[in-house]
């Protein structure tokens, strides 16, 4: 049941909430909020484990919010209100549940390794996708899917997603949880220039600001829990 709590967590629940999420909000505030991943696996290992939090480590996350915060404000103004709250509500959940994942795998990866564990929590994942499909949709409409969709939910499955999880499930298994959660911050900051430059979102002031504050209490947080 624990890998399969996993699976539901870590690879269905969480891209399915950014998924839904991507529908109201930007890639760039999406991608932002998903950069305080390493800031929820420290609240929920204070919450549950009662890790200790230093006041560096506060002063950090605080900036990191306030940055996350502009974004969503300035996004608020531009756009709808209800529909940027609830976009933004459903990535934060998207990240708390992919931080409770990194916080409960690392047990697993001791017991059953990385490789173990990545095949059985996907398929996991994978099974509760088609369950969904089969529920929501005819099976018949799977053959009428154009080509190009085809292929490019290919490479979605392996480039993307297969080969990722496996790298953090692997670094997960050298250098924990927490640490892992950072150094897999790259993707997010990637996300947002390509965010700019193949989807045309703008790049304001505003978003400048948000982003800076969000790295900065981010680099803060890092390096003074170390």
């Amino acid at each position: 049941m624990g890998v399969a709590g996993l699976g539901f967590s870590g690879y269905y629940l969480s891209s399915f909430l950014d998924f839904a999420g991507l529908a109201y909000v930007t890639a760039s505030l999406e991608r932002l909020i998903l950069y305080l991943n390493p800031t929820l696996v420290l609240l929920l290992g204070w919450v549950l484990y009662r890790r200790r939090i230093t006041g560096w480590q506060a002063g950090g996350m605080a900036m990191s919010y306030a940055g996350a915060l502009v974004v969503f404000g300035h996004e608020v103004t531009i756009g709808q209100t209800r529909a940027a709250a609830w976009g933004t509500l459903l990535v934060f959940l998207s990240a708390v549940s992919y931080a409770g994942y990194l916080i409960a795998s690392g047990e697993f990866v001791k017991r059953l390794g990385s490789l173990r564990l990545v095949g059985l929590a996907t398929s996991v994942a994978c099974l509760l996708c088609i369950a969904q499909f089969l529920l929501l949709r005819p099976v018949d409409s799977v053959f009428a899917l154009a080509p190009p969709v085809i292929w490019l939910s290919l490479i979605n499955a392996t480039v993307c997603t297969a080969l990722p999880v496996l790298a953090v499930m692997m670094g997960i298994e050298r250098i924990g949880p927490a640490m892992a959660a950072q150094t897999g911050m790259v993707g997010p900051v990637s996300t947002i220039l390509m965010g700019v430059v193949i989807l045309g979102e703008p790049f304001t002031a505003w978003t400048a600001t948000g982003t800076l504050l969000v790295i900065a209490g981010i680099f803060v947080f890092t390096r003074t829990g170390r």
